[in-house]
């Protein structure tokens, strides 16, 4: 066994008496020394290094996805942890693929803690593929992945690339997860895709592409994230010039992954393959479980590749429907011609940041000597409904205005507030309140940073298109499509700008449907939106299953 690595393997008492059962399998052994070691490390270190270990099921699961039959197979792990999933994938080769003489194994881990274990799943691996008459050469690094492999990243890579940079048949991992500084040393490497706060799940999925033979493939387990958002639109775009995506699973439960990790974003597993081709491949599979227990009987079904992404597009949103109400939706919703921009509107993002302007803060109106204006945050903000002021510590409800805040403020006019962030087990993701301008005796107002704002720049919205838009934004129907593309607590204005939109007289027939009723509940509107756009057949049979 080789190890590259700057630190030094010590022995841990805590595995001393631990040894592999008779006829156990690697991935067995490594999962019984996986919870030996979580039961030891404490849950700040395994957040910090964002460690989310591999469920044997999982594992097996992700190993069934690979179709390649060689002889000779060279495989990746990076962020391998407990090897589960190096374990998983080999057991599996090896009893579909008669013909394996020879395996090289790569592994990364930084988490010295964790060498120990590692070493001893690996050194029973290689026995028990020794038994088989099956040569193993492992490499462990316990370099960093990224700079390592920073190569990847450079222009002038793809000259030398088949010298410089080892390539692989098989690239499986469930890579560490969590965000890093736009000035931290593999954001500076990945620079061509990062942009903002880069989470460190995509880099490694970047260098696990460009590490890939050609039909090479790979098979990873991350947070949905990636599929949609402008943080990733960079990554979207490198990602999918090397990759093809072939099959897709997705998790009904955010917690069921990864069971007694708190994982606080919706998971999905990714197989592709190195085809690096003008055309697509014509299908993905898409397959649905609600967890670990019942992937085994997972529901599967076949998309054209255009019905889930559009290459032409220039955000390249992956959307994931997970039953046929989502693939209705999405049907209905690439049928729609318009956007906001189609019809002179527009969405922006609150300038008004608190802690940077908390001197021109205030929570009570002051008479006299300072000039306050309205400050709109998201307590004032519900479905359908507006309300100033309201009286909570901590969040003011009138802004300064003088000549260093004006650059913070806005036009006093008809605005759709639309929170940008969802608390995690809200039923909606998409909560918008109509404003309007006369609301306030004021020219200006503030609108602070949690809070999205849609708006036409150079007139302004009628009350039947504000109205009409924010009913159709707070509905189970466009929801519903937002779920297909979106997997965390976020709603990004990029995201917004991208959403198809029915006709506007559609739009404003809705508004004046409310107008008529003089009243802005929501009560009733999703049952009269649906009928609206026949589909009310679609959720009845989603909600009769």
């Amino acid at each position: 066994m080789k190890i590259n690595s700057n630190l030094h393997s010590t022995s841990s008492t805590a595995i001393d008496n631990i040894f592999p059962l008779l006829n156990e399998l690697p991935s067995l052994f490594a999962e019984r020394l996986g919870k030996q070691y979580a039961n030891s490390a404490s849950t700040k270190h395994k957040k910090e290094k964002g460690q989310f270990f591999t469920p044997k099921g999982i594992a097996d699961f992700m190993s069934s996805l690979v179709t390649i039959s060689l002889s000779k197979i060279k495989i990746l792990d990076p962020g391998c942890g407990m090897a589960i999933l190096s374990c998983s994938l080999i057991e599996f080769l090896v009893s579909n693929n008669k013909e394996i003489k020879e395996i090289e194994l790569v592994v990364y881990e930084t988490d010295n803690s964790i060498l120990p274990y590692l070493e001893m799943i690996l050194d029973y691996l290689k026995e028990w593929l020794n038994k088989k008459d099956i040569h193993l050469a492992i490499t462990i690094s316990t370099n960093d992945f990224v700079l390592e492999n920073k190569i990847c990243f450079e222009k002038s890579a793809p000259l030398f690339f088949d010298e410089q940079v080892k390539t692989y048949d098989i690239v499986i991992s469930n890579p560490p997860y969590f965000k890093i500084p736009k000035d931290d040393s593999r954001a500076i490497a990945a620079k061509s895709i990062v942009w903002g706060q880069p989470n460190i799940y995509s880099i490694f999925m970047m260098v696990a592409a460009k590490l890939l033979k050609n039909n090479g493939q790979l098979v990873f387990i991350t947070p949905r994230s990636f599929t949609s958002g402008n943080y990733f639109r960079a990554f979207r775009e490198a990602f999918f010039k090397e990759i093809e995506i072939e099959h897709i699973h997705l998790f009904g439960s955010r917690t069921d992954a990864f069971e007694k990790d708190n994982i606080l974003q919706e998971t999905l597993i990714l197989k592709g393959k190195k085809q690096q081709l003008d055309t697509h491949l014509p299908e993905i599979v898409v397959t649905h479980s609600s967890g670990i227990n019942d992937i085994g009987n997972h529901k599967q079904k076949k998309y054209r590749t255009n019905e889930l992404i559009d290459y032409r597009s220039k955000e390249k949103i992956i959307h994931l429907p997970t039953n046929e109400t989502d693939d209705n939706v999405i049907k209905l919703f690439k049928s729609w011609g318009g956007s906001l921009s189609a019809y002179n509107i527009k969405i922006s993002t609150g300038p008004v940041v608190s802690f940077r302007a908390t001197k021109y803060l205030f929570n009570q109106y002051q008479n006299g000597t300072i000039y306050l204006v309205p400050l709109y945050q998201l307590v004032n903000t519900s479905k359908m409904h507006f309300e100033w002021p309201v009286t909570k510590r901590d969040k003011p409800q009138y802004i300064q205005l003088c000549d260093e805040s004006r650059s913070l403020l806005l036009p006093n006019k008809n605005y759709i507030l639309l929170r940008r962030f969802s608390a995690k087990d809200d039923k909606s993701r998409l909560v918008a309140a109509p404003y309007f301008a006369d609301s306030a005796q004021a020219e200006f107002i503030g609108i602070e940073n949690h809070l999205n704002y849609i708006y036409r720049p150079d007139g302004n919205l009628d009350n039947n298109e504000l109205l009409g838009l924010c009913a159709l934004l707070n509905s189970n129907l466009f929801d519903t499509y937002f779920r297909t593309f979106n997997g965390n607590i976020n709603v990004s204005a990029t995201e917004l700008r991208e959403m198809p939109l029915p006709p506007l007289e559609d739009i404003k027939q809705i508004g004046n449907e409310i107008i008529v009723q003089k009243s802005l509940s929501y009560v009733g509107m999703d049952d009269f939106i649906n009928s609206y756009f026949g589909i009310a057949h679609i959720f009845a049979n989603e909600q009769s299953r």
